[in-house]
């Protein structure tokens, strides 16, 4: 998408790029290196720590002795990708701070897996999720919320791969197939190698990065335009500022309603019933561990939410002072802060670096986490079930081999996301429309005992179906009505402009569509009784493990409904965006 942004001097475009690609200097390669061989020590240490005596308790679930602070750190990173780095500040730049209503939904999103689904899981001592689908219903049941988790993080880890790749291939010049094999090799070697605990101590250093590399950007950003007081009054005067809006209506682009409420449902899709989050509460010592562990997450997520806004403010705030150059009118919405980034940051060496560094830790906390997560399903629901008599030996082995299997399928994946083209803006959405099924899956055992199997089944398949419907639906309408033009600067591919993470952007549909181009989505269901209420007869088990919490009454919804996004700007960001233009 571009936008036309009138400057009083635009550069040509010839020596814009050359700009914007002598900004990566010796020092930031070198910055950008180090973090990747620093990640890489962290996961061959914990891997040659006691290499022979590994078992496969200690691969998978980090011998279950985690402590509270690496598994927050752990929880937060995963779903923290370098295209919620890039997605949300140019979602803020664009339409204002409504989306930082986000945040009022981590609290009931974060409470209710910390007293409903922790409890259930931890007391039954499992170590895949979906062990769970068997003991409240069969093994058929169980096999199929396996394979859709494993199609939707196949999915998903290739386009985070690729998608960050490629933006900033498109504006730093840095090369694409170098940075994909990069990160697919070293993530590959330390998770496979290394195991769980491996990957949530590199998440933790990553962590720090991210945070890191934000901070430096709104530092030196506020400092260049006159302080973070100029900023909020540049964005108060211009209309960024957002109040709450309580406007009922499902299309419009941003309400309290859809952020603060549908952002529960992202939330529980995530830290719910996700087996990536769910593998890190069963590696807590404790199971009063791993609730701390679910609430320390609620603060880090509303500062990671803060500095995105805060990036996305002073990112406007400077292009009022600061001219754009023609190549930065013409970006895609994914390469906005990027773009930004290395013009605030020239002449800084080492900065550019630490920025990019923050993007590929994103990318890597991400993918290694669902390189351990599928090799985990991968084992103890495909495998184990029909081999039972397997030795820890070679059990060990074979995860690391699956998950070396997974590494080479996350390489593939991010070459066909190249092929895909206009196509890959479903596959993003592909997410989010399986999360909302599976969550429901989870949901309907839990909260309804009368559930049998063969209804569980059709319930899942029902709610993929629907979920596919609406979302493919939506982006092919979308391409067909010629709203996403192809970006003249290089990059085909443009991330949901309405971008936390990319299942914020597919899990949330009434947060990412355009009013005039929206289409209704599905209501909220029944109020559902509490956990403490079921006593579930396939699984006597169950029924001990969920007397021993009482937590209040919930209104879970089955489903999580899915849409594309409109490309279409509503009246109200139209207004706002002629008087700036967007990057």
């Amino acid at each position: 998408m571009s936008v036309a942004v009138s400057t009083s001097a635009p550069l040509p475009p010839a020596s814009d790029t050359n700009m914007v690609t002598s900004t990566f200097s010796l020092v930031d390669y070198v910055v950008f290196v180090l973090l990747l061989v620093l990640s890489l020590a962290i996961g061959l240490y914990h891997a040659y720590r006691g290499w022979g005596r590994h078992t496969i308790g200690q691969l998978l679930l980090a011998d279950r002795k985690m402590g509270c602070f690496p598994v927050a750190l752990s929880l937060l990173a995963t779903f923290q990708s370098a295209v919620a780095i890039l997605g949300v500040p140019s979602e803020i730049y664009r339409f204002g701070t409504q989306y930082w209503f986000l945040g009022c939904s981590y609290f009931l999103g974060l409470l209710i897996p910390a007293h409903v689904f922790i409890p259930i899981f931890y007391r039954l001592h499992l170590t895949s999720a979906y062990e769970y689908l068997e003991l409240r219903f069969n093994k058929a049941v169980r096999v199929c919320g396996t394979v859709t988790f494993i199609f939707q993080m196949v999915i998903y880890m290739g386009v985070v791969l690729y998608a960050p790749s490629l933006a900033l291939n498109a504006v730093t010049g840095f090369d694409l197939w170098l940075s994909v094999l990069t990160l697919g090799i070293v993530c590959t070697v330390y998770t496979a190698l290394g195991g769980l605990k491996a990957v949530i101590w590199t998440d933790v250093f990553q962590t720090l990065v991210m945070f890191l590399g934000q901070l430096v950007v709104i530092i030196v950003g506020s400092a260049k335009v006159g302080g973070l007081g100029h900023v909020w009054d540049v964005a108060s005067q211009h209309g960024l500022i957002s109040g709450i809006e309580l406007d009922p209506d499902p299309f419009v682009r941003h309400t309290f309603w859809t952020l603060a409420f549908g952002g529960v449902f992202m939330m529980l899709s995530l830290y719910g019933v996700n087996q990536a989050q769910v593998q890190r509460y069963l590696s807590s010592r404790t199971e009063k561990a791993a609730v701390l562990s679910c609430y320390a997450v609620f603060p880090c997520q509303q500062v990671v939410l803060c500095m995105g806004c805060l990036i996305g403010l002073v990112m406007f705030a400077y292009y009022q002072e600061y001219p754009m150059s023609t190549q930065q009118t013409q970006a895609a919405p994914d390469q906005f802060v990027l773009y930004f980034v290395m013009d605030l940051l020239r002449g800084l060496p080492g900065l550019p670096g630490l920025f990019v560094a923050c993007l590929f830790s994103g990318s890597l906390s991400t993918i290694s986490s669902a390189f351990n997560s599928l090799a985990t399903v991968t084992m103890e629901d495909l495998i184990r079930p029909w081999f039972p008599h397997f030795s820890e030996v070679r059990a060990t082995m074979l995860s690391r081999i699956i998950a070396f299997g997974y590494g080479l399928l996350c390489l593939g994946m991010a070459y066909i996301s190249s092929q895909m083209g206009p196509v890959l803006q479903a596959a993003i959405s592909i997410f989010g429309m399986v999360g909302g099924p599976l969550l429901g899956l989870f949901c309907l055992g839990m909260f309804f005992p009368c559930a049998n199997p063969p209804g569980a089944i059709v319930g899942l398949l029902a709610g993929l179906i629907m979920a596919f419907w609406i979302g493919i639906g939506s982006t092919v309408s979308s391409l067909g009505s010629g709203r996403a033009p192809t970006p003249s600067n290089g990059s085909s591919f443009s991330l949901p402009s309405n971008l936390t993470a990319v299942t914020m952007a597919t899990l949330m549909p009434s947060t990412t569509i355009s009013k005039r181009n929206a289409g209704p989505d599905p209501e909220p269901s029944d109020h559902l009784p509490s956990v403490a209420e079921t006593r579930c007869p396939p699984a006597h088990v169950l029924s001990e493990a969920t007397s021993l919490q009482n937590p209040q009454p919930g209104s879970l919804c089955g489903h999580g409904c899915v849409s594309g996004e409109g490309e279409q700007r509503d009246a109200e960001g139209q207004q706002r965006q002629g008087g700036r233009g967007c990057a």
